[in-house]
C-alpha cells in the first residue's frame, strides 16, 4: 500500500541481518513499518479490497564474475525466475529506475581496498555489472499487485453473451498477498544464483 519500510543499505547490509528478518514473522527493517503496514491491510481487508506490496531482497557473500556477460547475465536469469512467481509485476535491481535520473559520473560504482579485499564505495547497480556479480550485496526489489480476486462488486464482460455484467468474487481471499510472495522470490533468488555460480565453476 502506501506504508514504506527503510531499504537495505546497500554497501553494508550483513547476513546476520538477513537472518534476524528470516526469523520474524513480518519482515520489516524499520519497527514502526510493520503495524502500519498490518493497519493498513486491515483497512483494505475491512473495504473489502486489497492491496500491493514491495518486496526488498539481498545477497550477501557473493563470489565475482558469476553470470555471463550477454543472455544468461544474472539480472536475466533472477528476472526469468522472479517473474514465474504469480502477481509480480515489476522488478529493479540497485537503484533501479532512479539509475536513469543520475549521471554516469553518480552511478558509477567506484572502486576501493577495504579490509584487504576489493570492493565499491556505492551500489547503484545492486552487486551486478554486465550480467556478472560484482562481489558487493546483491540488491534488488520486486513489485506484487494487489490480490485481484476482491470481494467488492467489479465491472466485467460476460463472453456468452457479450453483455457487460458484475462480478463478485465469493470465499477467502488475502487482502495482501506480499508476505505470501516473499519466500518464493526469495527462493527464486536463491535458486537463480545457485545456478550462475554452478555454470560458472564458482560453486
Amino acid at each position: 500500500g502506501t506504508v514504506r519500510d527503510d531499504t537495505f543499505d546497500p554497501v553494508r547490509v550483513t547476513a546476520q541481518q538477513l537472518e534476524e528478518l528470516s526469523a520474524r514473522p513480518f519482515s520489516v527493517l524499520s519497527p514502526g513499518a510493520e503495524q502500519a503496514m498490518r493497519d493498513e491491510i486491515e483497512q483494505a481487508r475491512l473495504a473489502l479490497d486489497s492491496v500491493g506490496g514491495v518486496l526488498g531482497v539481498a545477497a550477501v557473500g557473493l563470489p565475482v564474475g558469476a553470470g555471463e556477460p550477454m543472455f544468461d547475465g544474472v539480472e536475466s536469469v533472477l528476472s526469468h525466475l522472479i517473474f514465474g512467481v504469480p502477481a509480480v509485476k515489476g522488478l529493479e535491481f540497485g537503484a533501479g529506475f532512479g539509475i536513469a535520473a543520475m549521471r554516469g559520473s553518480a552511478a558509477n560504482d567506484a572502486y576501493c581496498a577495504e579490509d584487504g579485499a576489493v570492493r565499491t564505495r556505492t551500489n547503484h547497480n545492486g552487486g551486478l555489472l554486465g550480467g556478472l556479480t560484482t562481489g558487493m550485496p546483491l540488491i534488488l526489489r520486486a513489485a506484487v499487485k494487489p490480490t485481484p480476486s476482491i470481494g467488492q462488486a467489479q465491472h466485467t464482460l460476460r463472453l456468452s453473451s457479450m453483455q457487460e455484467d458484475e462480478l463478485v468474487v465469493h470465499g477467502r481471499h488475502d487482502p495482501c498477498i506480499a508476505p505470501r510472495a516473499l519466500p518464493a522470490v526469495e527462493a527464486a533468488v536463491c535458486l537463480g544464483l545457485c545456478d550462475c555460480m554452478k555454470e560458472g565453476g564458482l560453486l
